[in-house]
């Protein structure tokens, strides 16, 4: 697929963060500043938003080669993004974003597989891989049922009898359709009040993840200013048959979770030792919408061990 072109302007950073509840100091006009030596001279784009773009252009791109098709023929239900943060992306930064073409592979199973860039400047924003599958390719035999009653459990606490950090969020139709216009989506493919059609986009009940990450940091009073954490990765798969289910109001129980720290699990195989969180967004029946494994490192660590400009 031949690159497209696209730029954030910083009204697109507002509307996204706005409609996940994110108060990431990186993203903020103003806060960007009280960063501790914040080497990215203003406000960055979301991960997240980025995320949304690529899933946006791959519709389209398999809705013009057809490939939708497949994927309902061949009930391949979850879809999967593999995301590696190399550089920040600036508002009002030129960025192209590449779709390479589609592998389908048939062993062990079928798998729709394409390969994603964005580049902006002449450096690498991100690099991954968008795949189609049956089963999810992250965290797929968690097991979640044995859970308490999620609704018993209070906001913003800790599971009983488990490390799971948990918080409720209601699904809202506007903030969706402002999170789609945030990341240069077209919200009227997802959303038209005149015949009655409301689809919710794969990445925005995951990238309510942040805004809860942030939560669970700030009642365990870490300072965001002094040291601020980036991630290095996102490893995501939703559910698009629940995608589908989902409607306005509707209830999502967001559990987050610390790994412990290995000297096996390190950014790039440097002595920087990533920070692995496992999260899930789960319906009232506690069926999983979406797993998430994603990976943060502390910013000061980045700049003072590799001396090279950090990830997103």
């Amino acid at each position: 697929m031949k690159d497209q072109s696209f730029t954030f302007e910083q009204i697109h950073i507002e509307v996204a963060r706005n409609a996940t509840d994110d108060f990431n100091l990186f993203h903020d006009k103003h806060k960007w500043l009280e960063i501790t030596h914040n080497p990215f001279k203003g406000p960055i784009v979301l991960g997240f938003q980025l995320n949304t773009l690529i899933e946006y252009q791959l519709r389209l791109y398999r809705e013009t080669l057809h490939e939708d098709q497949i994927i309902t023929d061949k009930q391949l239900r979850f879809s999967n993004y593999q995301i590696n943060f190399v550089n920040a992306l600036r508002p009002r930064q030129e960025m192209s974003l590449e779709i390479k073409k589609t592998l389908i592979n048939t062993i062990p199973d079928l798998t729709l597989t394409n390969r994603i860039s964005i580049k902006s400047q002449g450096k690498i924003i991100l690099l991954g891989y968008k795949k189609e599958t049956r089963t999810p390719l992250f965290l797929a035999d968690t097991d979640l049922s044995t859970l308490p009653d999620l609704n018993s459990i209070p906001d913003k606490s800790l599971v009983p009898n488990s490390d799971f950090f948990i918080k409720q969020k209601r699904m809202n139709n506007g903030n969706v359709k402002n999170f789609l216009s945030g990341s240069l989506a077209e919200q009227s493919d997802y959303f038209d009040e005149l015949t009655h059609i409301a689809n919710y986009p794969e990445i925005f009940p995951c990238s309510l993840t942040s805004g809860v990450l942030l939560e669970k940091a700030q009642l365990e009073h870490h300072d965001f200013k002094a040291n601020p954490m980036v991630y290095t990765s996102h490893n995501i798969s939703v559910d698009r048959f629940l995608i589908k289910q989902l409607k306005n109001n509707d209830q999502l129980f967001i559990l987050v979770k610390q790994l412990p720290e290995s000297q096996e699990n390190t950014l790039n195989h440097t002595s920087i030792l990533l920070r692995t969180y496992e999260c899930y967004g789960l319906l009232e029946n506690k069926e999983i919408l979406f797993r998430i494994k994603l990976n943060l490192v502390p910013l000061e660590e980045i700049i003072k061990s590799l001396r090279i400009k950090p990830r997103l």
